[in-house]
């Protein structure tokens, strides 16, 4: 095989950077309708090859486990995740842990935690100013910290919330200023200034999750308990999953595996269905009797909830690195080529989705979204533990809002800009209380 990659922008790797940063939607469209649905950028040292093909995707997607590594693609994440994160293990490390993490996410547990959305959501529905213009997303950011305070570390009381909430939030605005991720990327987590900054960053965050990890096992009721941090100390699992012998058939997850996993759960369900919920009222606001539609028909929440993950998925691309070499969409790479799955591209495809860039659930009442031509949360055995809770989140949230306030857009639309590795409205979705 020859394992050579796809042709690509010859803009120096800075210039691509800068676009890719700057206007990714764009840039990413300009380089398929150039070079088809395979094409190679240099955004990283390693080029990636971005595709836009689902059959590509599928084979990519179902490849064996040993063949595709996410983790290892992962690695600029392992600093703030931690080496024991779902998102940067590999083969039999992740699927012990996937095992171990799926069962609090499916099933009716969903259910167990609406409470908590529905009351998160009232809770910052009552400090929006009515009459004046404001951004959505910081109180869309609030209700989804708040529901992983509660539903997902288990904290009951305000104190409790608090203490964990300040390091939280400061952590994560500095995570996501995209200032601080272009630093991080161009000089890597290891150099002495970065590694630093961010051990100063995460101390404090550390001491929150391991003291709460602490108190959660010494706690009587913990068998009785149903937020996802207890039924995770509780959780073990039946098959030895390491060569290396980390993690037996068995045993529990460590206090550090934990302290990974939370602070996994943290960063990736908290920043996400912010942002996915910021753009659905940003959406919603502009079609005309949408909202109403939502407050009463269940099927069109979750009709909007997957257009808008269409529309305006909150990350551009996937990644997975090949092993060894390996033929993907009818092209042969080699081991150590870096795929790059676009959403952004695959989500825009007109002979999938007629009107692309319309804002039309509609789409998806009489059909359900394709397993690789709808990938907002990726897909195979990587695809997003989260996602059905993200789902359920976004569908009880927007229905509350939808029938406690009227809305309507303070601003012409807004336009697709970066924060950190997510795609955030511009202006923050600026609506007004009618």
């Amino acid at each position: 095989m020859d394992g050579g990659l796809p042709p690509g922008p010859s803009l120096p790797r800075l210039a691509q950077v800068a676009r890719w940063l700057a206007r990714p939607v764009p840039f990413a469209s300009e380089q398929r309708a150039r070079f088809g649905d395979a094409f190679t950028v240099h955004i990283e040292p390693r080029p990636w090859v971005m595709l836009a093909d689902p059959d590509a995707i599928r084979e990519l997607f179902t490849a064996a486990p040993d063949v595709a590594h996410a983790g290892e693609a992962n690695e600029i994440l392992r600093p703030i995740l931690g080496s024991h994160s779902i998102l940067l293990l590999d083969e039999r490390a992740h699927l012990r842990q996937r095992r171990l993490m799926l069962p609090p996410f499916h099933g009716e547990r969903m259910l167990r935690y609406r409470d908590v959305m529905r009351e998160a959501t009232e809770r910052a529905i009552v400090t929006w100013p009515v009459g004046q213009s404001f951004a959505m997303r910081p109180h869309t950011q609030a209700i989804t910290l708040e529901v992983i305070l509660r539903a997902v570390f288990g904290v009951e009381s305000d104190a409790a919330a608090e203490r964990l909430r300040v390091p939280l939030d400061r952590m994560l605005r500095w995570f996501g200023d995209p200032r601080v991720v272009g630093v991080v990327s161009a000089l890597g987590p290891e150099h002495p200034v970065v590694s630093r900054t961010l051990g100063r960053m995460l101390a404090p965050v550390d001491e929150a999750l391991y003291a709460l990890i602490a108190e959660r096992r010494a706690a009587p009721d913990l068998a009785e308990r149903e937020d996802i941090l207890s039924l995770l100390l509780l959780a073990t699992d039946t098959q030895s999953a390491s060569p290396t012998g980390t993690g037996e058939a068995g045993e529990p997850m460590t206090d550090a595996e934990l302290r990974d996993e939370l602070m996994t759960l943290l960063t990736a369900g908290h920043e996400t269905t912010a942002t996915a919920l910021a753009w659905a009222v940003e959406r919603l606001v502009r079609a005309p009797g949408a909202l109403d539609r939502v407050a009463a028909d269940a099927a069109y929440r979750d009709a909007v909830v997957k257009e808008t993950l269409r529309l305006r998925p909150v990350l551009p691309i996937v990644l997975r690195r090949l092993t060894r070499d390996a033929r993907i969409g009818g092209r042969e790479y080699a081991a150590g080529t870096t795929l790059a799955p676009c959403i952004l591209l695959v989500h825009r495809r007109e002979d999938l989705y007629p009107e692309p860039h319309a804002f039309r659930p509609e789409r998806f009442l009489d059909s359900a979204p394709g397993t690789y031509t709808w990938i907002p949360f990726g897909g195979g055995v990587r695809r997003c533990l989260g996602a059905a809770f993200a789902e359920e989140e976004m569908r009880v949230v927007l229905e509350t809002v939808a029938r406690r306030v009227r809305l309507e857009p303070a601003g012409p639309p807004e336009r697709v800009r970066r924060r950190a590795i997510t795609l955030v409205p511009a202006r923050g979705a600026r609506v007004r209380v009618a």
